[in-house]
């Protein structure tokens, strides 16, 4: 997913306010209880709970604009009805560095947050990384607003979407537990309205129409962009065999390969998709 204007988060916490109450004991030489002393009523002021957070499991009917905003007052829905994301992690940001508390859009919690719910989503769908990244499923995730902030929450929440298209979400109609875990089915599969390079190319999903598809991914180690020249040229080969490895007839079939940018590389993808016309 595109990444997300940080919120400013205000430093708080919810602070119990608790009564200590004194007894007094009394003792009489008679039956008299006229001259104890008397108790004073005493009363007690609990604060409010803090916000409990999200559920795991929870599912949300959220257009394309609200999955990208940075927090989220949507209400889960019954999840056997329409929506369109899914809740499957939960965590607690770690905001805390030498006894001060950092704002949820300062650089490291935003980094915590945006780190953990892409590493746990393979877990969520199963199957393998190059499976994930040949699918339309994403994570997507969201922080306390200033007001749950303010009360203490500290939890961070991450769901799972299908992009369908540049700007829409897919509707789901269950979780998406273990979906990739025998393979990436046509609902959830990457593929495009035209060639990777052509001015109509869209992604969309491959049970929509289509002219072709995502097929193998080239990944790289390197943590500093290589240059442009060294990721076009990784995946030419690569690319060239994955097609012929799919094609009706190997010796006639059209190849296409999309590599990392220099602005890709730094929001995190580090491999290219290669692609083949259908």
């Amino acid at each position: 997913m595109s990444s997300r204007t940080p919120l400013v988060r205000r430093a708080g916490a919810v602070a119990a306010a608790l009564l200590a109450l004194t007894g007094l004991a009394a003792c009489s030489s008679g039956d008299d209880d006229s001259k104890a002393p008397k108790q004073e009523p005493t009363t007690q002021t609990t604060a409010a709970a803090p916000d409990p957070g999200p559920a795991t499991g929870a599912c949300y009917s959220l257009p394309y604009d609200a999955a990208v905003a940075p927090t989220s007052k949507v209400e889960p829905v019954d999840c056997g009805q329409a929506h369109t994301s899914v809740t499957f992690a939960i965590g607690t940001i770690d905001a805390v560095v030498d006894g001060h508390l950092l704002a949820v859009d300062s650089d490291r919690v935003q980094s915590q947050v945006s780190s953990a719910c892409p590493a746990q989503l393979l877990t969520y769908v199963g199957g393998t990384l190059t499976s994930l990244r040949l699918s339309m499923i994403r994570s997507i995730w969201f922080t306390p607003t200033v007001e749950q902030s303010d009360a203490g929450a500290t939890w961070y929440r991450c769901d799972a979407v299908v992009l369908d298209g540049a700007s829409r979400l897919a509707d789901l109609d269950g979780d998406l537990k273990g979906v990739l875990a025998k393979g990436v089915p046509d609902a959830y599969a990457m593929c495009g309205t035209a060639a990777p390079d052509a001015p109509a190319f869209e992604r969309v999903r491959c049970s929509a129409k289509h002219s072709w598809r995502a097929i193998d991914v080239v990944a790289f180690q390197e943590n500093d962009y290589p240059g442009a020249k060294k990721v076009q040229e990784a995946g030419r080969t690569r690319c060239e065999d994955a097609a012929a490895d799919v094609a009706k007839d190997p010796l006639t079939f059209k190849w296409g390969y999309e590599w990392p940018t220099k602005e890709q590389w730094a929001m995190g993808q580090k491999f290219g998709r290669c692609w083949t016309a259908e």
